[in-house]
């Protein structure tokens, strides 16, 4: 037993035990997306990549890196920060809380935020800045500030993505200095007071009756101008028709006073016996309309002696038709007189 427990064993054993200590300490494993930065002795020796590498104990040492996030209780927002020795170098949200942000027309409104970063340099997020997660967080409200200090109401909600990209673009100079890279900054909630959330109400009450009665006069005057271009047409259609009855009535009497003047004969006492029956008849047409129009009818002095006329032709002929009858008749029979004295 005391063979079991010599000197030299027991040495053996601490030795092997230190080693195992030793290696167990030098051995380090680092996952995958992430980085450990190593000091020797205080100062920086290199960055740990993913995998297993292997340090000096007692000599080399990760510098942490201390990390702020939020964590959300009911409705507010609580910080929490932690010293982390594994960076990691994935996307990150910070979802900070709304900021009190004064518009260019005097408006106090509450602006809730997210920021998507991501860690492309260690060495300098660890070296280049005291707290990189919070120094992120404070610009990003400062450039917040600004940006949003330099619009008007109307125009912060009509171009949210302006805003977005503004911030990010003033942000990424100086993130830029710090090893961060940011992806894309989002305007989450935008909170305004009651009375700008009522008014803002009743001006877009306004807006959309502004557009109702445009929209309803724009139909009045589509319709209105729909039924002129009807009537017009109407107009012209119904001004074409009397000019065609017209001419086809014009065109019968004028075969009617042909008819009648071969019947009669071509003379002029003949001519003017026709003319003064028809100018007698248009005159009769005329007078019931003049009856109509007032309460005494003054007949012109020229119109007795063309009702004259039709009275005589009435009693020399009967009427145009009967003469152009009897004429007709009267040539039948000749032709039929003439027909006979050639068959004798």
């Amino acid at each position: 037993m005391e063979s079991m427990l010599s000197p030299g064993l027991v040495i053996s054993l601490i030795v092997v035990a230190i080693g195992i200590f030793i290696i167990a300490k030098g051995l380090v494993i680092v996952r995958q997306s992430e980085v450990m930065v190593i000091e020797r002795l205080g100062s920086f020796n290199r960055v740990l990549e993913s995998g297993v590498n292997i340090i000096v104990p007692f000599i080399d040492r990760p510098r942490p890196i201390t990390m702020i996030r939020y964590v959300r209780v009911g409705e507010d927002y609580h910080p929490t920060s932690s010293d982390e020795v594994r960076i990691d170098r994935r996307e990150t949200v910070m979802d900070f809380p709304g900021q009190p942000v004064v518009t260019t027309d005097n408006v106090t409104v509450k602006i809730n935020g997210a920021l998507y970063y991501q860690i492309i340099d260690p060495r300098r997020a660890v070296y280049e800045v005291a707290n990189m997660s919070q120094a992120v967080e404070v610009l990003a409200k400062t450039t917040l500030r600004s940006v949003v200090g330099k619009m008007e109401l109307d125009k912060l909600f009509e171009s949210r993505s302006e805003v977005n990209s503004a911030i990010q673009a003033e942000m990424e100079e100086a993130a830029s200095k710090w090893g961060v890279k940011l992806t894309r900054v989002e305007v989450q909630d935008i909170s305004m007071p009651e009375e700008v959330e009522e008014a803002m109400r009743l001006q877009m009450a306004a807006e959309r009756k502004r557009r109702a009665t445009v929209t309803e006069a724009e139909g009045e005057k589509t319709a209105a101008i729909a039924m002129a271009q009807g009537e017009r047409e109407s107009a012209i259609l119904n001004a074409q028709g009397d000019k065609e009855s017209a001419i086809l009535r014009a065109e019968g009497e004028k075969e009617s006073i042909r008819l009648v003047l071969s019947a009669m004969g071509e003379s002029e006492e003949n001519k003017q016996t026709v003319i003064g029956y028809l100018l007698g008849q248009s005159y009769i047409k005329v007078l019931p309309n003049m009856a109509k129009d007032g309460e005494r009818v003054f007949v012109p002095y020229e119109s007795s002696a063309l009702l004259g006329s039709m009275g005589m032709f009435r009693e020399l002929a009967g009427s145009p038709e009967d003469l152009v009858r009897r004429n007709l008749n009267q040539n039948a029979l000749k032709s039929g007189m003439i027909a006979g004295s050639g068959t004798d």
